[in-house]
């Protein structure tokens, strides 16, 4: 796909030292947040696109995750904690020299954080990619919904103390592989190999339960007023949503374009919520079109390309 190269480095940012994948050496920054129960593997097709583009691309291992410190207890994992990472660790590529405009680019639990560290405006952003993770607002409102409290039971079951890690680890963390696996339409997209690496990855010693707190810190209590009451969104966003994601519907989706002054969005049909992994050339494709400021091609069924643009 690319002759770019990813290395690995650990990089110190809010007191903590974060596990990061890099790629490229461009003026501006792509910082790319991964999701559960993910790592900055799952960006490895997406980080030498951001290079070709003239970005340096980093990936981390969010806190807890992987050989990214761990901090203990439940509070560590609160949402000011997240986002005084992403604040950090855009301050740490500062520090070395990358003094460009800075793209977001999140998935999942990444696109939380990076949905609350947009509407705050913690860091001036040139631009923002979300990926199967609705505005804050929709979502809140989403889980009023019996519909939609269904699909997100493992939210409450993870509030459970110490048993939703052990059910998770069981059979040698069978559970992750399944996530993937069983939720992804095109299968062949998670062979064995990419299922060890999450599984290695859930299996280090506190990583399940570091992982698990993020569900617990941040769905007990207030939610940040800006998810209730938010300002407009004025950093140029574009959305990519696989539509078989049986986590969250769709329909999530509707009613962003009345919260972002500059949105746009692009459905792959059939393809689930880990839609950059099973996805990727379609994914990839978006992105550098609308970096580029071309017309952002739309995707058929499988999440193919329907229309290439020159």
């Amino acid at each position: 796909m690319s002759g770019q190269t990813i290395s690995t480095a650990y990089i110190e940012a809010n007191g903590l030292a974060f596990e990061v994948d890099m790629c490229g050496e461009g003026e501006k920054l792509a910082l790319l947040l991964h999701g559960f129960p993910e790592s900055k593997y799952s960006w490895r097709a997406q980080l030498p696109v951001f290079a070709e583009l003239g970005y340096t691309a980093w990936a981390p291992n969010l806190r807890g995750y992987g050989g990214t410190s761990r901090p203990k207890g439940v509070a560590a994992y609160h949402m000011d904690h997240l986002l005084d990472d992403v604040a950090g660790l855009i301050d740490a590529a500062r520090a070395r020299g990358v003094k460009g405009p800075v793209t977001l680019v999140a998935h999942d639990w990444g696109g939380a954080i990076a949905w609350t560290f947009v509407l705050k405006k913690l860091r001036p952003l040139e631009r923002f990619i979300v990926m199967n993770l609705p505005h804050p607002t929709l979502m809140g409102k989403a889980l009023r919904t019996w519909a939609q409290l269904k699909k997100s039971w493992y939210i409450f079951f993870f509030q459970i103390p110490w048993l939703p890690e052990k059910m998770m680890l069981l059979r040698n963390a069978q559970p992750i592989a399944k996530a993937f696996r069983g939720m992804a339409v095109d299968k062949s997209r998670f062979p064995d190999s990419v299922l060890d690496h999450y599984r290695q990855n859930a299996q280090l010693p506190g990583a399940m339960t570091a992982m698990i707190n993020y569900y617990r810190a941040n769905f007990r209590g207030t939610p940040p007023a800006e998810w209730t009451d938010p300002p407009m969104v004025d950093v140029p966003t574009l959305m990519i949503w696989g539509e078989e994601d049986s986590a969250l519907g769709k329909e999530l989706t509707y009613g962003t374009e009345d919260l972002v002054t500059d949105f746009t969005i692009r459905y792959l049909p059939q393809v689930s919520h880990w839609v950059q992994q099973e996805a990727p050339e379609t994914v990839n494709a978006m992105i550098r079109a609308w970096i580029e400021g071309r017309h952002v091609p739309q995707a058929g069924l499988g999440g193919r390309l329907l229309l290439a643009d020159s």
